[in-house]
């Protein structure tokens, strides 16, 4: 059965789409066809928009006893370099070949003909994400900790990488990285913020005069987060997969730290529209510090600038959120009950920033 709310999101051909105000981000005979020409399922489809993100959009795509994930980016127009599919998939594939905790890509397309953007299939995987709530198979003290102590030894794993057995070795410049995200996203507020936001640019000053220097390269995910870890629905928690790797690229690993730690809610936490794990607030979950300490045991890395790299995680996160807040201001995100919030969140979110730099 075809699920169709309201022809806007999904429509079942192209030319169901004439006259839509906004372009359908599923057009299900397309899909249909794209899934025939690789002999994924058997018959009609359905659909359902699953995740937390507010960015890539993903669908759970059910055909006969087949499930598969189809992800894609949002609706044109998109910001240089955001939103590319065709590297989320490449990085996966790289993951994969060396066993890490990725899922399986089973198909890429690179014809915008398509869905009007590039997206990408993977295998469905079975497992739970730790949002609100903490699953009930590890909702004890001990099994908090130990969900917490995954979280931070699989980010050591992945930034231990052999890159070349991966095939990732080129798969970004580590050679200033930090230097480049710094100019990036300054020109890139200019870009998407259509209201004046002094901080942004008093924190890109601080953030480039006080600029640490790269300790070793790594695969950087860029949005490491419980959000974006599935654990296997059973048993002690172990990480089944690590999600949504848009962001990712060679730099300085220390910056997954910095964001996973200001972006993780505990007793210290200021509560900003960053933190979305509220249950590690609950006893037994690491904090932050102690995340630092077992990141820093597990890698050698040297921590002490820590501070430096939560301030760049939640200044980049303002210029995504403002970016949201602008195409919703724009029209271009109808039905978005998250966006209006930017308005006064933007600002917080910088305040945050601004606050650790003291």
């Amino acid at each position: 059965m075809i699920n169709i709310p309201d022809g806007t999101e999904v429509v079942a051909t192209l030319e169901d789409a004439a006259g839509l105000a906004m372009p359908p981000l599923l057009i299900v005979d397309r899909v249909t066809k794209f899934l025939d020409e690789r002999g994924i399922g058997e018959g009609p489809i359905a659909w359902q928009r699953i995740g937390d993100g507010q960015s890539n959009i993903t669908y759970l795509i059910e055909r006969g006893e087949t499930r598969v994930v189809l992800r894609r980016g949002p609706r044109p127009p998109l910001p240089k370099s955001t939103h590319d599919m065709i590297r989320e998939a490449t990085v996966q594939q790289g993951l994969h070949r060396v066993g890490e905790p990725v899922p399986n890509i089973l198909a890429v397309c690179d014809e915008v003909s398509v869905l009007g953007v590039p997206f990408y299939l993977m295998e469905y995987l079975d497992g739970v994400i730790l949002l609100d709530e903490t699953p009930a198979f590890f909702d004890t003290v001990a099994g908090k900790r130990k969900a917490s102590e995954a979280l931070v030894d699989t980010l050591v794993g992945l930034h231990s990488l052999d890159l070349e057995r991966a095939g990732l070795a080129s798969f970004g410049r580590a050679d200033g990285y930090l230097e480049r995200q710094v100019k990036t996203f300054t020109g890139l507020a200019g870009q998407v913020s259509q209201r004046e936001l002094p901080l942004i640019g008093e924190l890109s000053r601080w953030l480039e005069a006080n600029r640490p220097v790269t300790q070793r390269p790594a695969l950087v995910h860029g949005d490491y987060r419980f959000g974006n870890v599935m654990f296997k629905p059973e048993g002690d928690p172990r990480v089944l997969a690590v999600l949504d790797w848009e962001m990712a690229t060679l730099g300085d690993p220390l910056a997954d730290l910095g964001y996973l730690t200001v972006t993780y809610s505990d007793a210290t936490s200021q509560g900003t529209v960053m933190e979305l794990t509220s249950a590690t607030l609950e006893e037994g979950y690491l904090n932050r510090a102690e995340i630092a300490e077992r990141y820093a045991t597990g890698t050698g890395l040297d921590v002490s600038d820590l501070p430096w790299y939560q301030t760049l995680a939640l200044w980049k996160s303002s210029v995504f959120l403002e970016a949201i807040y602008s195409r919703w201001q724009a029209g271009e995100r109808p039905g978005d009950e998250f966006a209006h919030t930017l308005e006064f969140e933007v600002p917080r979110v910088l305040e945050c920033a601004q606050a650790i730099t003291r």
